[in-house]
């Protein structure tokens, strides 16, 4: 085994006990994608846990008419997202000597076995030190990546390949993809329940480590330490398509299980859940902006609410998604997967499935761009900064590096990119100025014409439209308390079978006639989105959340700082008729 290029300190010792207690945690609260929960059989033992220490912008995008803006799938925040957290322990690395068989559902195993190799001393895996960089790494967006750059990246995925010759080298592509499945697909339990990196706040993180080292690892195989992934950029209308360099059949970057229908050209939907809008490619890109706006501005004012919700040891897997973990990044893995029975395949895979995700080289490039939204967020100001609770500072994973070397990390040792060594090249955000500006109406609604909330809930079918009045905890509030609190729109204990599609869209000062096919306009609050997916031990596949749109942005948008109560339309778009609402009501949460 190769030697590291770094000195490296020994973890020290921790023992978090097995019997450790349950806090008290909300159900998840976001939708998952199908196929995706897995449940691990064996538990395991811990040990140990790391201690170690610590562009410009357009302002115009001239070729979109913001008028066109159709489709901007809002965020969706749990209740418990911004709720105190209690005390409990960081979650530790997984223990390798205990992975079991991941799932692709509830009844089926993955056919092949996702655990990493284990290390000769499992007990002595050491903490990560960042070696020595001369210059950062430099990430491109891929749509803009020359030939030269083009052809280091696929002889670099090649050779690791060609490692697959030997299935336990850590560094082969496939044990590369493996890890992914072995993190999402339930091979791993802590503290007796599964392990899960997704819909909580370890997304961004896991995600930031993962392509860490799989940058590395790529550039050690063309000797290039300055090797950077490209990101797809999709926030920005000349990346929103698969770039060109992974849609080359033969090459190294191409992948022949995505979906041959969004091949050549064709521009992403952001919000895709399985249908095709049908639109023009200018209709679509308005919407793509849309959608990023939303999702970083409007409903990402507070830091829970980008992250996802808080997952310390002994709660519950996947308590809640964050914005942008919700929309877009579950809609691209959906939209370059391969369609169900597509070629024979059964699963979407393979973006379009956790377990086989890592299998198609544009799922790195994804991730990249998801990673990029994190700095571009806190790039925005106001209370978007990173979390600073110790329960998320010191959860730890695990990875081996480019030497083949085992380590551990720590969450709070990725929060700079640059002290990790990279950063991206610059690039437009165009979604930053594309706040929705039209308005349904030149005033208030007429409050007489609605009923109020209490006639309207709790609701036992939402098969058609709904408009209803809604007071508000308080009106003309001052910028600071804005700053202070933001006044989120709260629907209490949803429930619906999760083995079905599900959305609906909420607007604001609007009544049931609103014209629901088009979002572009400033009353458009949010959605509320689910695809089939396996949740835990729950045969009966109902879940009960609860959904909430911040909506202190909305109101000064749309002129109703000052008003005691607003209206609300509750609009269904598929799946309604498996809804229920028990009640709605408006809180000024801290942020």
């Amino acid at each position: 085994m190769a030697s590291s290029s770094s000195t490296l300190p020994l973890c020290a010792n921790k023992t978090p006990s097995s019997s450790f207690t349950n806090t008290n945690t909300n159900s998840s609260f976001f939708a998952k994608p199908s196929q995706l929960f897995l449940h691990g059989k064996r538990n395991q033992n811990f040990k140990f846990s790391c201690n170690a220490n610590s562009g410009e912008h357009d302002k115009n995008l001239d070729a979109v008419d913001r008028r066109n803006v159709l489709l901007g799938l809002g965020g969706l925040y749990g209740a418990a997202n911004l709720a105190p957290l209690a005390t409990a322990a960081p979650i530790p690395s997984p223990d390798l000597k205990s992975c079991s068989k991941a799932h692709i559902n509830d009844k089926e195993e993955v056919s092949y076995s996702c655990c990493p190799p284990i290390p000769s001393d499992m007990d002595s895996v050491p903490c990560y030190k960042f070696p020595s960089m001369p210059k950062l790494r430099i990430r491109p967006a891929a749509h803009a990546a020359d030939e030269e750059y083009i052809a280091k990246y696929q002889l670099a995925t090649s050779r690791m390949r060609e490692l697959d010759k030997d299935p336990f080298d850590p560094l082969g592509f496939k044990q590369q993809a493996n890890i992914h499945c072995a993190y999402c697909n339930g091979a791993y339990k802590i503290g007796g329940k599964e392990l899960q990196v997704h819909f909580s706040w370890l997304f961004f993180p896991f995600h930031r480590w993962y392509l860490y080292f799989y940058e590395r690892i790529l550039g050690s195989l063309i000797n290039d330490p300055t090797f950077g992934l490209p990101y797809w950029n999709w926030d920005h209308p000349k990346g929103m398509r698969i770039p060109p360099m992974f849609d080359r059949e033969g090459s190294s970057l191409y992948d022949a299980r995505r979906n041959q229908s969004h091949r050549n050209g064709t521009i992403i939907d952001l919000g895709f859940f399985g249908t095709e809008v049908q639109t023009t490619q200018l209709q679509q890109m308005t919407n793509n902006l849309t959608i990023m706006y939303r999702q970083m501005i409007t409903n990402a004012p507070c830091p829970l609410l980008f992250f996802g919700q808080p997952y310390p040891l002994g709660t519950d897997p996947s308590p809640g998604m964050g914005t942008i973990e919700n929309i877009p990044h579950t809609p691209v893995h959906i939209w370059v997967g391969s369609r169900p029975d597509e070629n024979n395949v059964k699963h979407g895979e393979d973006m379009g499935n956790f377990y086989s995700a890592g299998l198609d080289p544009l799922f790195y490039s994804h991730h990249a761009n998801v990673d990029r939204m994190w700095s571009e967020w806190k790039a925005l100001g106001g209370k978007r900064r990173d979390l600073t609770h110790k329960d998320w500072l010191n959860s730890e994973f695990f990875f081996y590096d480019e030497n083949r070397n085992p380590f551990r990390v720590k969450v709070r040792d990725c929060l700079d990119s640059k002290k990790m060594g990279f950063d991206y090249a610059p690039m437009p955000t165009p979604w930053r100025n594309f706040k929705p500006i039209r308005k349904s109406n030149a005033g208030k609604v007429n409050l007489s014409s609605v009923p109020p909330a209490s006639k309207v809930f709790p609701l036992s079918k939402l098969d058609r439209a709904i408009s209803f009045s809604i007071d508000r905890p308080s009106s003309s509030r001052t910028q600071q308390e804005k700053n202070e609190q933001e006044e989120m729109l709260t629907f209490n204990n949803i429930k619906y079978d999760d083995s079905k599609y599900i959305r609906f869209d909420v607007f604001l000062n609007v009544d049931k006639t609103v014209n629901a096919d088009e979002l572009d306009k400033a009353e458009y609050a949010g959605s509320y989105t689910s695809l089939p997916h396996v949740h835990g031990d729950n045969v009966s596949h109902v879940t009960s959340v609860t959904f909430q749109l911040a909506i202190t942005e909305l109101l000064e948008d749309i002129g109703l700082e000052d008003e005691d109560t607003i209206a609300v339309t509750v609009v269904p778009k598929t799946g309604g008729e498996e809804i229920s609402i028990e009640g709605v009501e408006i809180k000024l949460v801290d942020c």
